[in-house]
């Protein structure tokens, strides 16, 4: 078959199908307009299922941004606190923004815990104040943060963990206006209820009864010591007490330059018994009256290993009585 009649057979096709399809329509109204809904259903439904899924993505986006913002809000407190300054008040601003947040989004499990992070927030702002908070004060901020507490359980029926947090919540508010009594119903009922166990705040309500009378009563600091400047104590120098301090040494010299210096003695002298005494020069003996010998005395020292000189035999037989000859003895002969 040639490509001609090829083409004028489909086009023949073509034209008679546009020519039935009026009657075609006519016939099968009703099938198409329930197959043109399903099909529009179906595609609206993937449409708007996208777009809830990004709209709660961005909601949970927005409020974990504010919590976030809480934390950052403490931190910037605590910092000029550091320095003298009080910004408490700067906590209001995120705790206004999760009341908006709460009110404008669809999620109530978001709702609810928007809610009960903004009672924490009010609440944290009076502990967190340098100066005393008056009792109107105090009234008024915890009415609005029970007011959230409240919110809170209603908007979280199907969650038993948020429900519990929020009564938890309100106990704690009461506790704080020192409605003792009152707290300790509110944590009865959620230690009592079954539909709490397992949950967080079960556990923070039974710690709560353990030490709630603890904290009945005034808390009151001991004032700060006083710390005392250390004294030192000075004594007066007293020159007797130098001895008691023991030798002094010189500590610009050697380790050695204090001993005492050793002396080499040679082998061959005859030192005497105490070396350390000066040696005795032996003098010869002078008569009283003969002033004219002592100045022919030889002073002289004698050498030790020396042999001493020969008297003169002559001189002994001379007359022992003569005072002049005995004066002479050691004197040579003219």
């Amino acid at each position: 078959m040639k490509a001609d009649h090829r083409h004028e057979l489909k086009t023949n096709i073509l034209a008679e199908w546009l020519g039935n399809l009026p009657q075609w329509t006519k016939e099968n109204l009703i099938t198409i307009i329930c197959v043109s809904v399903l099909v529009i259903a179906v595609a609206g439904f993937y449409i708007w299922r996208s777009h809830s899924k990004s709209a709660q993505v961005q909601e949970q986006i927005r409020f974990t941004s504010l919590v976030n913002q809480i934390s950052n809000t403490k931190m910037q407190i605590l910092s000029a606190q550091a320095q003298g300054a009080d910004r408490s008040f700067i906590l209001f601003k995120p705790a206004d923004a999760l009341k908006t947040f709460a009110d404008s989004t669809a999620d109530d499990n978001l709702a609810a815990m928007a809610l009960i992070k903004r009672a924490e927030a009010l609440r944290t702002e009076l502990h967190y104040r340098l100066a005393a908070v008056s009792n109107q004060d105090l009234l008024a901020q915890l009415t609005r943060a029970r007011e959230s507490y409240t919110e809170a359980v209603e908007k979280s029926s199907s969650n038993p963990s948020l429900r519990a947090a929020a009564k938890f919540g309100l106990g704690l508010c009461e506790e704080e206006l020192g409605n003792f009594d009152k707290a300790r119903q509110t944590y009865r009922e959620i230690a009592d209820d079954p539909a709490f166990d397992g949950t967080v705040a079960t556990t923070q309500v039974k710690l709560r009864l353990d030490t709630m009378a603890d904290y009945k009563g005034n808390v009151v600091f001991r004032p700060k010591p006083v710390v005392l400047p250390k004294q030192i104590k000075i004594e007066d120098f007293d020159l007797n007490k130098l001895d008691d301090m023991g030798p002094r040494i010189d500590a610009k010299l050697f380790a050695d330059a204090n001993l005492p210096a050793e002396t080499n003695r040679p082998p061959d002298v005859n030192l005497p018994e105490d070396a350390n005494q000066p040696a005795e020069t032996n003098l010869p003996a002078h008569e009283p009256n003969n002033a004219a010998g002592a100045q022919d005395t030889d002073l002289t020292p004698k050498e030790p290993n020396t042999i001493s000189e020969v008297l003169d035999v002559n001189a002994a037989s001379q007359d022992a009585n003569s005072l002049s000859a005995a004066a002479d003895a050691n004197v040579p002969s003219k």
